[in-house]
């Protein structure tokens, strides 16, 4: 059997460009004991991922990714051979295989079952009932859980994390206010996921006045997905013993150098700052109790998804190369 993969072609300097990935077709290896088959029927596209296509990436989350393979990522798949008996056939999961049509799964590949029916279109297990809505949610009720009333900062506000976050800050009584990258996402934020305010992070004032304008009585939760000179124009108007959850930091995978910002960390200090990283995964036997959750709130009307979506295999580096772009609204997924 033939099996099509995109491969990480060359090592991308600052944001992805589509020739920094390549379609690749192989002959499918047969599977080995305690080893599952899988086609993936969706890829979900993660600016996280963007971070371990550097040569000096790994860690001991991921190793960096080599050239001349598929790249890792998140898809949504069913199982069609298996040699596990944790896995029967028709099982579906959502797991951190690769960019490809088929995947082998083996013992310690991160794997999450998913329900045999599906509530929801398909889709929405990689967004706000995947990984992404899931970080939205531990940020907002484990790490950082608002008062009423109190303000919530999200970066990255249009995207698929933050789009989740603003309407859970809301539902806990917060006031959300996101930051973007245009005037029209800023828009979209308002009228469409009922953020209180928006900030275009390339306003001619700068990030620090913009957030300042719109948050007078300053910040007392930042969800940071971006790093740099948003935190640092976060950081300036944050609250004494205000609290910031690093989600993602899209700046600093992207940086062709030394990042110059933030160069405000000692605000960390005078201010009694609380900064805690995230990375959902840690939390996996949680996994289907949040789900449940958010499963309630969408289908309460208090939650909305919003996707960009493409088609095809060969449209995967496409979709993530728009991501960075900032061409998507919400969570983006490419259907194979």
């Amino acid at each position: 059997m033939k099996n099509r993969s995109i491969i990480l072609a060359k090592r991308p300097l600052g944001n992805p460009k589509h020739d920094d990935f390549a379609l690749q077709e192989r002959e499918l290896e047969e599977i080995h004991d305690n080893e599952i088959l899988v086609k993936n029927f969706a890829i979900s596209l993660d600016a996280g991922f963007r971070n371990w296509m550097n040569e000096d990436a790994g860690d001991e989350i991921l190793p960096a990714m080599p050239l001349g393979e598929p790249v890792m990522g998140l898809s949504l798949c069913e199982v069609i051979e298996t040699k596990n008996p944790e896995y029967l056939v028709g099982d579906k999961l959502m797991a951190r295989f690769a960019w490809q049509e088929y995947s082998i799964g083996k013992p310690g590949d991160f794997i999450a079952k998913l329900p045999k029916d599906l509530s929801f279109p398909y889709s929405y297990y990689l967004g706000v009932l995947g990984d992404t809505g899931m970080s939205a949610y531990f940020a907002l009720t484990e790490i950082a859980p608002p008062k009423k009333g109190q303000t919530v900062l999200i970066s990255a506000a249009g995207g698929a994390v933050g789009s989740i976050a603003g309407q859970i800050a809301k539902i806990y009584g917060a006031r959300a206010v996101g930051i973007s990258s245009s005037l029209e996402k800023c828009d979209f934020l308002i009228n469409e996921l009922g953020y209180d305010a928006a900030v275009n992070r390339k306003a001619p004032e700068g990030q620090a006045e913009a957030i300042k304008a719109v948050c007078p009585d300053g910040v007392d939760i930042f969800l940071d997905n971006v790093g740099g000179e948003t935190l640092q124009a976060a950081i300036t108007n944050m609250n004494h013993r205000g609290r910031i959850v690093m989600i993602g930091a899209v700046t600093h995978y992207t940086s062709e150098g030394p990042p110059t910002a933030p160069n405000n960390l000692f605000e960390l200090s005078s201010k009694e700052i609380t900064a805690q990283g995230l990375m959902t995964h840690f939390r996996h036997d949680q996994y289907d109790d949040v789900r449940r959750k958010l499963e309630a709130w969408l289908s309460e009307g208090k939650l909305k998804s919003f996707e960009h979506k493409l088609t095809g295999i060969e449209n995967v580096g496409v979709a993530f190369c728009q991501m960075f772009d900032g061409q998507n609204f919400g969570k983006t997924v490419v259907d194979l």
